[in-house]
């Protein structure tokens, strides 16, 4: 990436702020950072554009799927900046299945979903496996599968008329599988004309060099990269070398997204978790089991996070139990952690809540409280915005850690202020014993 000096010697020097930004060299210090894009200033002259357009390109190059963006990546370690786009799971279709059994596998594929932290954990993609041989049955099953799946597809075959005719069986942009020396040429072609990315399988990152000249110089460039490693050490291996190699060398045979197959079972599990730490853009299973999915997708989840931004939910009024106009008015921060623990607890009670969640920019109580983001006036605002004094008159229980704001806060929202408990496991019995007075 070009410093903010190198970006600073291509910009028009005019400050004349049309930008957004005071200066060209305030402007240059995002572009270098990338917080800001090159056509954000209108006065760049196209020569100078395309030089920073070039120079500030991410050096893995993003590829999209269907709508599912792979690499784009610009750091080895997500503390340097955090990792952008996650790592994408998908599970295999036969096309020796009958139109009954691929309805049946697609609701299995889709039935790979968790409701974590008020995120939801799925499956992405479908991938077709040309198992039968056949061009027409293959294209069959292409179009069963997008009849019951309206997520990205892969297409596998080593045949390139199953290949061409499961591609105009659909109007979606799948993603090729795959393409090998010896049939690289015709693979290229067929993605080439209908604009889909391929996947070339490579014998390592010595091969992988020799496929990705070759599919450039017939100026193909949407490729994701299956090294085709046989084991845990060498997807470690690989991938770590070809991700380095782009990322500090920034050797441009390596600067594509990277793919495995895996199969099924504990080893195409372990085998995963190794691509999704080390730096895989998407797997495909033969088989996935529910237990097999959750601690996966949760993994992911946990790497893809930026490490700087708190997961957060949303500032807003969540009642809990079906609460009525005497019901506890309880508030917390919307670090979702927090939440989720507090609403647990709170359900445990089996007493109806209105549970008011108050935009500490995912900060917990104490740590958002030190940093002056739990204020008696956030949280007075937070109760004038849901409406929640004039849906209950019951109690406004406030957590036990920040008791020193309730006389305070009593003044704002002329409401009496309980104090609650330190800890969220105390919540059940503080409820029961506070309703029952």
């Amino acid at each position: 990436m070009p410093t903010a000096i190198e970006f600073f010697k291509l910009l028009p020097k005019t400050n004349c702020k049309d930008c957004g930004q005071p200066t060209c060299l305030a402007f240059a210090m995002l572009l270098s950072n990338q917080k800001a894009k090159i056509e954000d200033c209108p006065h760049v002259k196209q020569e100078a554009k395309e030089t920073l357009a070039e120079a500030s390109a991410p050096p893995v190059k993003t590829v999209d799927v269907g709508g599912i963006k792979m690499g784009g990546e610009t750091v080895l370690y997500r503390h340097e900046r955090r990792f952008n786009n996650p790592i994408a799971y998908a599970l295999t279709v036969s096309d020796s299945l009958d139109s009954v059994a691929i309805a049946e596998r697609v609701a299995y594929i889709k039935s790979l979903a968790f409701d974590r932290v008020g995120m939801i954990f799925k499956a992405d993609m479908a991938s077709i496996r040309n198992d039968s041989g056949d061009a027409e049955n293959f294209a069959r099953a292409v179009k069963d599968v997008c009849s019951a799946w309206d997520g990205p597809i892969v297409i596998e075959s080593t045949d390139a008329a199953c290949i061409e005719a499961a591609v105009k069986a659909t109007d979606r942009k799948p993603l090729i599988y795959g393409a090998d020396k010896d049939r690289l040429e015709a693979y290229v072609n067929i993605a080439k004309e209908n604009k889909c990315p391929l996947a070339l399988i490579c014998d390592g990152p010595e091969g992988a060099v020799e496929l990705v000249e070759a599919a450039e110089k017939m100026g193909f460039q949407d490729i994701i990269l299956d090294l085709s490693a046989q084991n845990l050490k060498e997807t470690l291996e690989e991938q770590t070398i070809v991700r380095r190699a782009a990322i500090k060398k920034k050797f441009k045979p390596f600067a594509y997204p990277m793919m495995n197959k895996v199969g099924s079972g504990e080893y195409a599990v372990a085998t995963a978790v190794m691509s999704t730490l080390k730096y895989g853009s998407l797997v495909i299973f033969d088989d996935l089991k529910n237990y097999e999915a959750l601690p996966l997708f949760t993994l992911r989840q946990n790497i893809y996070t930026d490490p700087q931004v708190p997961i957060q939910v949303k500032q807003d009024l969540y009642p809990i139990g079906n609460p009525d106009e005497h019901s506890p008015i309880m508030f917390t921060t919307n670090f979702s952690l927090t939440y989720f623990t507090v609403r647990a607890d709170i359900e445990k009670s089996k007493i109806p809540v209105w549970l008011q969640i108050v935009n500490t920019e995912g900060l917990s109580v104490l740590t958002a409280y030190s940093a002056g983001k739990f204020e008696p006036e956030r949280i007075a605002d937070a109760f004038a915005e849901s409406g929640v004094l004039s849906k209950s008159d019951g109690p406004v229980i406030i957590p036990g850690l920040v008791t020193r704001i309730s006389g305070k806060l009593q003044e704002l929202i002329g409401r009496k202020v309980v104090v609650g408990t330190n800890e969220s496991r105390d919540i059940p019995k503080h409820l029961r014993e506070l309703t029952s007075q």
